[in-house]
């Protein structure tokens, strides 16, 4: 019974975490404003778009971020009903750094620091499904828990792999 209700309660947060994402996710998406080009974020830091050097829709920064926040909550749940430590924090680390080497990329000098950055932040993806599919294989998650954050990752490194390849395209004699 007990355990039943601590499903309840993560659920809960999970749901709570769910909204604060959402809302994160449409202030992102928030168009800028004509007059000054900032966006609802921006308007509070003041900093325009352009300085930010990115559009305010950016799927793989949303996306990894979002990934990132499914990584800490898993570490908890992994170190709370599971016990496992070691693993957990291994997921953690390499689930969140991706979101981490995006922004960087975002941030980049120059084409080729972004595409640097990037490409670091598709390994990491990789190295992150690696672990995934290890959590789920050595039966720590459960199939289904897995396979829906597999595909997140999945999703990551299909967007990863497709801007590196673009923007590898649109550099002459790359």
């Amino acid at each position: 019974m007990k355990r039943h209700e601590v499903n309840h309660r993560d659920l809960d947060r999970d749901r709570d975490l769910d909204r604060k994402i959402n809302d994160l996710e449409k202030d992102l998406t928030t168009e800028s404003t004509e007059e000054k080009g900032l966006t609802t974020k921006g308007r509070e830091l003041g900093i325009r778009n352009w300085e930010l050097n990115m559009k305010a829709d950016n799927p793989i920064q949303a996306k990894s971020y979002a990934f990132a926040l499914r990584m800490v909550k898993l570490h908890r749940y992994l170190c709370a009903e599971k016990k496992e430590f070691v693993l957990s924090k291994q997921i953690v680390r390499i689930g969140t750094s991706i979101g981490a080497n995006v922004e960087e990329a975002i941030g980049g000098r120059s084409r080729k620091d972004f595409l640097f950055k990037l490409g670091i932040a598709y390994k990491e993806a990789r190295e992150t499904h690696y672990w995934l599919r290890l959590l789920r294989d050595c039966n720590v998650l459960e199939a289904k828990q897995a396979e829906s954050i597999l595909e997140d990752c999945e999703e990551l490194l299909k967007l990863s792999g497709s801007i590196i390849r673009t923007s590898k395209s649109n550099i002459p004699n790359s």
